[in-house]
């Protein structure tokens, strides 16, 4: 089937497009070029261009009207700089998306799968999260998420739209082809940090935060291989009406991580194991806006999605280091 992916020349977007492809499926790109980079869209349908653009939607379904669903993965992600500039993540994550939906809603296209985050999440006390946990965006980020979430809801009560919601941990990796992968020059994510420093792009990578009540004072996260997260949207895809069905719902949420969670200390222990060497580190205050964490639970997954990750940490920072060492030859830089 054909699948229009928005922000499809993004990180995630762009190996989930690979997943699509690998499944036979035909990803129709949609991307501003704001942070992705084009080569990423290199040999697929795209169309450089708004979400919010509603004469380009009505064109992209007009040119092919077999699209069956939208995986609405376009937005900004990077916490700090949310906290820094709140409208511009309002604008695009919030506004752009409702003008997306809409006409979706208009052209008859109503079936949306979304990237939401686990940053919605409030702490827990054992750091598991379950998808009815409470929640607590403690950054404008994660609060365009939860924002979203509701949005969805409330029109897929009241329209046509039907939407699954799928909570990303924290994915890391490649695609196994090393195609694409994380583009940044600077990732502000924990391993594109340790990546930099063990290649002495950096100093060192700084620890952010030491005084979290965990086991060793470093924040919790449920490390995901990407490769994992872009089959999960396969299967979403595929089981779209069969995901809603079961749950008896007109939008559903899902968790999408391991199932263990991992701190930031096992995380370079970890990097450090599968280099050989040692990562330089130095600890820094917490960041605005960042959680102290937690670990997906992923039973409504394995139950509805029919879906697990199949990667260990070890293999995502293998992925990670793989991609790094290529991506000068994809990008033409480091």
């Amino acid at each position: 089937m054909k699948v229009l992916v928005t922000g499809g020349a993004g990180y995630i977007g762009s190996i989930t497009a690979t997943a699509l492809e690998e499944h036979g499926h035909t990803p129709i790109i949609l991307d501003s070029l704001l942070t992705g980079p084009r080569s990423f869209t290199r040999h697929r349908i795209f169309y450089e261009g708004d979400i919010a653009d509603r004469d380009l939607i009505t064109k992209i379904v007009e040119d092919y009207p077999d699209i069956d669903c939208t995986i609405h993965m376009a937005a900004r992600t990077i916490v700090p700089e949310s906290v820094a500039h709140p409208y511009e993540y309002y604008r695009d994550n919030v506004t752009k998306s409702l003008e997306l939906f809409d006409q979706l809603v208009q052209l008859q296209r109503p079936r949306i799968i979304f990237s939401s985050s686990a940053s919605v999440y409030a702490a827990a006390a054992d750091f598991e999260v379950f998808e009815d946990s409470p929640l607590n965006p403690l950054s404008p980020y994660a609060r365009t998420k939860q924002v979203m979430e509701t949005v969805l809801a409330d029109l897929a009560a009241s329209t046509s739209l039907r939407a699954i919601i799928l909570r990303y941990f924290n994915p890391i990796g490649s695609d196994p082809y090393l195609r694409s992968g994380i583009y940044r020059r600077n990732p502000s994510h924990a391993l594109g940090q340790i990546v930099m420093a063990a290649r002495a792009q950096q100093e060192a990578f700084l620890v952010t935060g030491t005084d979290y009540p965990t086991r060793d004072g470093t924040g919790v996260r449920d490390y995901i291989h990407v490769w994992d997260l872009a089959l999960a949207h396969v299967g979403a895809v595929e089981r779209f009406d069969e995901v809603l069905q079961q749950t008896g719902e007109s939008s559903s949420i899902i968790n999408l991580g391991t199932g263990s969670g991992v701190t930031v200390r096992e995380l370079i222990s970890t990097v450090e194991r599968v280099l050989g060497r040692q990562v330089p580190v130095r600890n820094a205050p917490r960041r605005a806006g960042d959680a102290i964490g937690g670990f997906a639970n992923v039973e409504k997954a394995r139950e509805i999605l029919r879906w697990s990750s199949q990667h260990s940490l070890e293999d995502g920072v293998r992925s990670a280091l793989d991609w790094a060492a290529k991506r000068k030859e994809i990008l033409g830089y480091e």
